[in-house]
């Protein structure tokens, strides 16, 4: 049996990623991220792109420090407890509202502590979504108009995991040969080998892409190349002004479902009419099978439920730090981002 479609591991994803922007409460977070580290971990393959996940949990952490760092130096909010003092720098009258120094609360300290984690939880999310998607059947499946953009993209996506075993064999064939070098001239003598093989995976690339017609196009009348621009711009503008709506309380009503559907169906019609452009067949297409349907679902889920409880009032969802409360776990979240476990059950240890 074939993996899920990769499209299903980044709706997975980004569905606990929404879930994690709709909170900052500390028990629900860290379930999130703890259930995407799982599933991480439990589906990977062995390709090179499956340890992206350790780098973004990595990058989470030292958002943290950063977070916290810069609550001590700028400070954040206030609150009664204070822990200590630093030295305060006057800032001139168009500062206010920005302070270097002074007095570092508990109550900041936490704010900033929750932030940073919500940060953390969202790269975390975005690191599995990496470590399980395969980039490469992903781009199989994006619509023909998008599919030179789309090919730029998995290529810039790939260099680190590319580079990152380059050099690992690089390393293992010095130590191989007795070279123990450490620090700045280890990385001196891994440079040239692993930007050479670098280079040699570009030009291997390039001849492969350039094989299999990578960059032809039909012959496409001008008029219908100004057609498609003008819809896909059409409809990007009416994505943008139709989020906005819709985040924004104080919007006409107007602005934010109708414009988001119009943006939708124009951009709709332009990848439909710009795909006439390229002629490309696919073999073996990636087909949405029901496991990769149901591990899309489990994270959908999951994201739906936390902002069916925001839209619900549920004050659990962002605790309280001033006056400092211990946060409560919220029941109906929890139990979505516990079901976007499902794909331990549904894909196998370890596949291939």
């Amino acid at each position: 049996m074939r993996s899920p479609h990769s499209g299903a591991w980044w709706l997975w994803a980004l569905g606990l990623a929404v879930a994690a922007s709709r909170t900052t409460n500390p028990a629900l977070l860290a379930m999130i991220a703890v259930v995407a580290g799982f599933v991480a971990v439990h589906c990977r393959s062995s390709a090179p792109w499956s340890s992206a996940y350790g780098m973004f949990l990595k990058f989470g952490l030292v958002v943290i420090g950063i977070r916290l760092v810069f609550s001590v130096l700028v400070g954040g909010i206030n609150g009664p407890t204070v822990l200590f003092t630093l030295p305060e720098i006057p800032l001139p009258d168009w500062a206010q509202g920005i302070r270097l120094g002074g007095a570092v609360t508990t109550e900041g300290l936490v704010y900033a502590l929750y932030q940073g984690l919500q940060l953390a939880t969202l790269l975390g999310c975005v690191g599995a979504a990496n470590a399980l998607a395969d980039p490469r059947r992903l781009l199989k499946s994006v619509p023909t108009a998008l599919y030179e953009v789309s090919a730029a993209v998995v290529v810039a996506l790939t260099v680190a995991p590319q580079l990152a075993v380059s050099a690992k064999a690089v390393r293992r064939a010095r130590v191989l040969r007795g070279d123990t070098a450490h620090g700045w001239r280890a990385i001196r003598t891994l440079l040239v080998p692993v930007l050479e093989d670098a280079l040699d995976r570009s030009l291997h690339l390039a001849a492969a892409m350039d094989s299999r017609g990578y960059g032809r196009t039909a012959g496409i009348p001008r008029q219908t190349r100004l057609l498609t621009a003008a819809l896909v711009m059409g409809g990007l503008v009416g994505l943008c002004i139709g989020a906005y709506g819709l985040l924004d309380a104080e919007a006409p009503v107007f602005i934010g479902g109708p414009v988001l559907a119009i943006g939708v169906v124009l951009a709709v019609a332009g990848l439909l009419v710009g795909s006439r452009r390229l002629r490309r067949t696919r073999y073996r297409p990636d087909r949405w099978t029901v496991p990769s349907v149901l591990i899309a679902s489990s994270g959908a889920l999951a994201g739906a439920v936390t902002v069916l409880a925001e839209s619900f009032g549920d004050a659990s969802l962002v605790p309280s730090t001033v006056p400092l409360e211990l946060p409560d776990v919220p029941l109906l979240p929890t139990i979505g981002v516990l079901v976007a476990l499902l794909p331990v059950f549904l894909v196998g240890e370890g596949r291939s």
